[in-house]
């Protein structure tokens, strides 16, 4: 029986020019977890990427924390394993924040700032997922969907009987890989979507026409009372 480590990307840089970048947390993030892998001897035969700069980001932090596995050069890349345009479907549903001075006075303005854009993520998600306004995106959620099942499905495929693989990726790829292994519904997708930790740890085991959930979200190497300030959802 195989195992399948899906890591949620680090903290990026949230309000920054490039959000594709890890913040100081994100990398201290990707360090601890590697030391947590290390501390308890678990390594890795292959080691697979999306394309984004902060999967590899991670994927540096963590595996320079260990000390064994493959080299970056083997490592792989699959776009499959991409985030959802998280910019685009906010923009959809609030035109005005194509301005990142409108985000930064809505959040300023807000009394509950970290509520009051948790929500208005969620009706923009709703938004997405209803396939009402497809025409609007650049990638529909049923597209979105099956690109992260078809990776997967990539990485089953080519997958030897017994390899520990770790895959850095994010959140919503994690969450719509869950959806269909457990049979959630579209809002309990997002539900959990919002709910994964950044650095935290999904394992599958997988042999021969199975793949079970053994752990969701796990992030027991930020538990202790000195890191609880390192636990972040964005």
């Amino acid at each position: 029986m195989g195992q399948i480590y899906l890591v949620r990307h680090g903290q990026a840089s949230f309000g920054a020019a490039n959000y594709d970048q890890l913040s100081e947390l994100g990398a201290h993030q990707a360090q601890r977890l590697g030391e947590w892998f290390s501390r308890n001897e678990i390594g890795f035969q292959r080691v697979v990427t999306g394309d984004m700069e902060r999967h590899r980001q991670t994927a540096r932090g963590c595996m320079g924390a260990l000390a064994s596995g493959p080299p970056e050069a083997a490592w792989q890349t699959d776009a499959g394993f991409n985030e959802y345009n998280h910019e685009e479907v906010l923009v959809r549903h609030r035109p005005d924040f194509v301005d990142p001075l409108a985000v930064a006075q809505f959040l300023k303005s807000s009394d509950d700032a970290k509520r009051d854009f948790q929500q208005m993520f969620k009706d923009s998600m709703a938004r997405w997922m209803s396939g009402a306004y497809d025409g609007d995106y650049t990638e529909t959620w049923p597209a979105f969907r099956l690109r992260c099942i078809a990776a997967f499905q990539r990485l089953l495929d080519s997958a030897g009987a017994s390899q520990n693989i770790i895959v850095f990726t994010s959140g919503g790829t994690i969450a719509t890989l869950c959806q269909n292994l457990l049979g959630l519904q579209d809002a309990q997708m997002a539900d959990l979507n919002w709910s994964l930790v950044n650095c935290a740890v999904t394992k599958l085991f997988y042999q021969p026409g199975r793949v079970s959930l053994s752990y969701l979200n796990n992030y027991a190497h930020f538990e202790h009372a000195s890191d609880r300030k390192v636990v972040t959802y964005r």
